[in-house]
């Protein structure tokens, strides 16, 4: 089963890499910039501040998710559209660290499907 909470092996990201700023891409279409990220181990994730496409919501988004990081044009690609990203758990910035709850939650929603 695939870490939800970790970096895909491949994807190009390096612990270290300051993320902040990047372009975020989903499947079927820009999304917004990366405002925070963590490499934590067990626990690595991204939070997008959306801009005006969710009228200034930021979203966390679990490293499991990333497809690629592309250092050069400073963009993360992410395996997830835009519908889906929209419809994920609500983030509340004050409340996610430390939270196991809301951590859980959220992979729950984006582990990979089985058919």
């Amino acid at each position: 089963m695939t870490d939800i909470w970790g970096y895909p092996a491949g994807a190009g990201h390096t612990a270290g890499t300051d993320l902040a700023g990047y372009k975020v891409e989903a499947t079927d279409g820009s999304i917004g910039k990366v405002d925070k990220h963590s490499d934590e181990v067990g626990s690595a994730w991204i939070v997008v501040d959306t801009g005006v496409w969710i009228f200034g919501k930021h979203v966390l988004l679990p490293a499991g998710v990333i497809a690629s990081v592309d250092t050069t044009e400073r963009k993360i690609h992410v395996s997830r559209t835009k519908e889906e990203i929209k419809n994920s758990p609500e983030f509340d910035k004050e409340k996610h660290l430390g939270n196991p709850d809301y951590h859980q939650q959220l992979g729950s929603y984006y582990e990979p499907h089985h058919k």
